[in-house]
């Protein structure tokens, strides 16, 4: 590949097989090399499993679907006759939906004979279908902007036909959809990998603490019965504070090195929280309540029961807890907190928010092993948990790497 500066190509460009340039990009309207058909009505109870045709809902389009769809997950039985069914190499679009971005999502068939439901836009192209369907995406603002309408948004096709585009040869469309496809293929594997080890995670921990297996000791024997205890017995458990009012600048200050942390800050962390949006300026952390790095804090309103650890110094308000003081192992303590995390619920009435409070998080029981097994959960957690995370900084790095090549290769 080399780099070129036009105005109409990108900054990233394939060369044929021989090292010479593939022919200039030509602008064209999307009406220009497509044409436009409308899905026909697919309902709900038309839904079947094993029907004798696969079949595709607008719907399903942006929640089920990649840019490539190879394997359709619904079926219906009513008639081919009645159905509007895909060509190989269609890219289909949404033409209406809860929001633009809904509507902006497009994919392409590499199957025959799916049928294809009301509400959906399908583009019959002279060009290269997988091709298309990523730089129609690329373009989704573009396409958003498009769209029409406020409770049901809607996209026409006499708008999409009007879509500018800056089209290579098909020889290069060729190659720019089997790089893209290529890494949407790890990104899909290492999805499915972590996927895979978070749900072994999840098995483990339930026979772990449920004490379907056990740890032995060195000579090869089992360790003592595990003690019950609230977590009141084992650590002090303190609910944070807040400056009042929370909405003066004066607790806040962009020099601080001390978080605060709301609940966004933590349904948006891991194990570890490393950094907040905001910051307590002196004022602010001496009228809440600071935690030093390395302790456990669980959040208590909202979306309740999250625990995770401080990775640096923050204060919180009173929407978390923090457990003070621990007398058993913290790596223990936090994944037993991972593990109950959807009990804290019963706190509360079907259809209103939870709100616990230190005395019922204190109350609360917890199963306590000697302290040699706790170490020896915390380890075998914490190793799942390490291969998680590298998994996870593998599909970050998979994203930005596409997010990169797709600034380089379109326009």
């Amino acid at each position: 590949m080399a780099a070129r500066s036009q105005k109409t190509e990108p900054a990233l460009r394939f060369k044929d097989e021989q090292g010479r340039d593939y022919p200039d990009w030509e602008i064209k309207l999307l009406g220009e090399i497509s044409n436009f058909i409308k899905g026909k009505g697919i309902s709900k109870s038309d839904i079947v499993s094993n029907g004798a045709v696969e079949c595709i809902r607008y719907g399903e389009l942006y929640t089920h679907y990649g840019t490539t769809i190879s394997h359709v997950i619904s079926s219906t039985n009513v008639s081919p006759s009645q159905l509007e069914l895909s060509n190989k190499n269609d890219v289909i679009i949404p033409s209406s939906g809860e929001t633009a971005s809904d509507i902006a999502k497009a994919a392409c068939l590499i199957l025959d004979g799916v049928a294809l439901g009301g509400d959906i836009n399908i583009i019959r192209c002279q060009q290269n279908g997988v091709f298309l369907a990523y730089y129609l995406n690329y373009k989704k603002p573009d396409i958003a902007r498009l769209a029409q309408g406020i409770s049901v948004i809607h996209l026409y096709a006499s708008q999409l036909r009007l879509l500018k585009l800056s089209i290579p040869s098909i020889k290069e469309q060729q190659k720019i959809a089997a790089l893209l496809s290529s890494v949407d293929t790890k990104i899909e594997q290492l999805g499915k990998k972590k996927a895979l080890l978070e749900q072994y995670k999840k098995g483990m921990m339930q026979k772990l603490f449920g004490q379907e297996i056990r740890f032995k000791d060195a000579s090869g024997s089992d360790y003592p019965e595990w003690g019950e205890k609230t977590f009141g017995d084992i650590c002090n458990v303190k609910r944070g504070a807040s400056p009042r009012p929370i909405t003066s600048p004066k607790w806040f200050s962009d020099n601080s090195n001390i978080g605060w942390v709301r609940i966004s800050d933590v349904t948006s962390s891991n194990k570890y929280l490393k950094e907040t949006a905001q910051y307590l300026s002196g004022e602010g952390v001496r009228k809440s309540r600071f935690i030093s790095k390395g302790n456990i804090i669980m959040s208590i309103c909202a979306t309740i029961g999250k625990p995770i650890y401080t990775d640096f110094d923050v204060c919180i308000h009173d929407g978390f807890v923090v457990f003070d003081g621990l007398k058993v192992n913290k790596e223990f303590t936090y994944y037993f907190l991972e593990k109950v995390q959807n009990r804290w619920y019963r706190y509360g009435q079907p259809g209103t928010q939870v709100n616990l409070n230190s005395a019922i998080v204190s109350n609360e029981k917890i199963k306590v092993p000697a302290e040699a097994e706790q170490q020896k959960i915390a380890n075998f957690l914490s190793a799942i948990d390490r291969k998680i995370e590298l998994v996870a900084t593998q599909l970050e790095q998979a994203r930005s790497f596409k997010k990169g090549l797709l600034q380089q290769m379109f326009i």
